[in-house]
């Protein structure tokens, strides 16, 4: 997206935690006809497409720092990538 830019991070988490926090924020939204299987479904396709678009596919830059969030909080992910920042 920005390719000049100073720090470049690529923020992963497994597809079942991901499917996790979607489903938790939709049912918090009052989402009624949602179900953690559905959610993980349009995850697994929407990553699928993602990746594999002719144009502008998805993928992480060849500088950036790959984070894999899947087993940590907001916070964490925050911290964790001030602190690289910082380090620089």
């Amino acid at each position: 997206v920005l390719p000049n830019a100073d720090f470049k991070f690529f923020l992963t988490a497994s597809v079942e935690e991901r499917a996790k926090r979607r489903y938790r924020e939709q049912v918090e939204k009052g989402v009624k006809e949602i179900t953690y299987e559905k959610v993980k479904e349009d995850i697994e396709y929407r990553d699928k497409n993602d990746s594999s678009r002719e144009l502008a596919p998805l993928c992480k830059a060849e500088d950036a720092v790959e984070i894999d969030t899947t087993r940590m909080n907001i916070q964490q992910v925050a911290d964790t990538i001030l602190s690289i920042v910082k380090e620089k």
